[in-house]
């Protein structure tokens, strides 16, 4: 067996180093795309959700392969940043599960510099590569380039803070939206659910993941009907015809998806 690599030197002290709990200042917030990072050594872990946050993403750390597949519905990740050598079931193991379930990038971290390593892990389905040590400005770079290339226009504008579809905008920051230029009027609750939607198009939510995402806690849990109510009044405000949607569609028996068309 190879040996596990000086976790320690996973990140390069060279070029703006990630330290664990400290701060590094970068400037940009892209849209809160939430992020598992898949990582057994704590200190590690921790440097990258703190370089993660400064970027304005919504990292979440699991510590083992059989975490990472247990919590992976209850997490939905937009992207995944997996260790290669994890105790138990390893990265690449996670990785060929794990691409049964989502197309969400995955991203390896990794000791290891091997050709064939490399190799195997973009053949069983991962996206990128990125041996340690690692600077700050290289992570975060492949992070961004891998939401844009996953989630088009909707992954990132020049400053971050706002998601686009055609005529329909949705500022992040001042938590407005508008549609061919003229303003929309949303509830707290059906801009929660619209933007939670709009910042992952094409993927299905059920009505319960919905409700909690939205944390309409008014709602009774098991009444999943009110999310029905909500995106009939979104439909009828941001939709040019909401009898036939264009931007939130139903997916039957299940719940609703944002287009990705």
């Amino acid at each position: 067996m190879v040996p596990r690599a000086d976790r320690r030197a996973a990140l390069d002290g060279q070029e703006r180093p990630i330290r664990a709990g400290g701060g590094i200042g970068l400037e940009s917030a892209p849209m809160s795309a939430t992020i598992m990072i898949v990582e057994d050594e704590p200190a590690v872990a921790r440097g990258v959700q703190v370089a993660l946050q400064q970027e304005g993403y919504d990292p979440r750390i699991v510590g083992t392969g059989e975490e990472a597949l247990a919590q992976f519905a209850e997490i939905a990740p937009d992207l995944i940043l997996l260790d290669v050598r994890l105790p138990g079931i390893d990265g690449f193991e996670v990785c060929r599960r794990l691409r049964r379930e989502t197309r969400a990038p995955v991203l390896f971290l990794t000791a290891r510099a091997d050709e064939v390593d490399k190799v195997v892990g973009l053949e069983i389905g991962a996206d990128d590569y990125l041996v340690k040590p690692f600077s700050v400005r290289e992570l975060v770079s492949r992070v961004k380039a891998q939401l844009r290339r996953a989630y088009g226009e909707l992954a990132d504008t020049q400053t971050g803070r706002t998601l686009r579809r055609g005529e329909l905008v949705i500022d992040l920051e001042r938590r407005r939206v508008s549609r061919a230029g003229e303003r929309i009027s949303l509830t707290t609750t059906e801009f929660d659910l619209l933007r939670h939607m709009a910042s992952r198009p094409g993927r299905v939510f059920t009505r319960a993941q919905l409700l909690e995402l939205a944390r309409d806690y008014e709602a009774l849990e098991a009444d999943e009907r009110t999310i029905n109510v909500h995106v009939s009044h979104i439909r009828e405000k941001i939709e040019p015809d909401p009898a036939q949607p264009r931007y939130i569609r139903t997916v039957r028996g299940v719940g609703y998806a944002f287009s990705e068309d």
